[in-house]
């Protein structure tokens, strides 16, 4: 789930994203908070625009970048930039979408398929 307030230089979780994220670390010990930054979601940009944060405490810390790694980001950026260009990435229902009208498929299947055939062997990927 994303609760941003829409200012694309968002650097900190906001207090509806930590509140999710706390009711998510309830259930599961290991749970983490990932931020992507929208501004740096492009085709030339070759660093994963992610911010991660852990659990520690009952508070949300700032996971250092150089601890986490991430498979095949080059495919994910690849693919990322498929949808993109294609326009697909309008089509993704999150689930505030979903509330304002159940008819809207927050578990994003048609976007899921999409993604399983830009990933498949046959289109050169995986």
């Amino acid at each position: 789930h994303i609760c941003l307030d829409g200012k694309p230089s968002t650097k900190s979780p906001t207090p509806c994203a930590l509140k999710i994220a706390d009711k998510i670390a309830e259930q599961f010990d290991n749970a983490v908070l990932l931020m992507l930054d929208g501004s740096k979601m492009s085709p030339d940009y070759r660093v994963p625009p992610i911010v991660m944060y852990e659990r520690k405490d009952s508070r949300w810390i700032l996971k250092d970048k150089h601890t986490i790694m991430l498979r095949q980001w080059e495919e994910t950026r690849a693919i990322a930039s498929q949808m993109m260009e294609s326009g697909d990435h309008t089509l993704l229902v999150d689930f505030d979408s979903h509330l304002d009208d159940i008819t809207k498929d927050w578990t994003n299947q048609k976007l899921n398929t999409k993604i399983e055939e830009l990933a498949s062997p046959a289109n050169g990927n995986i």
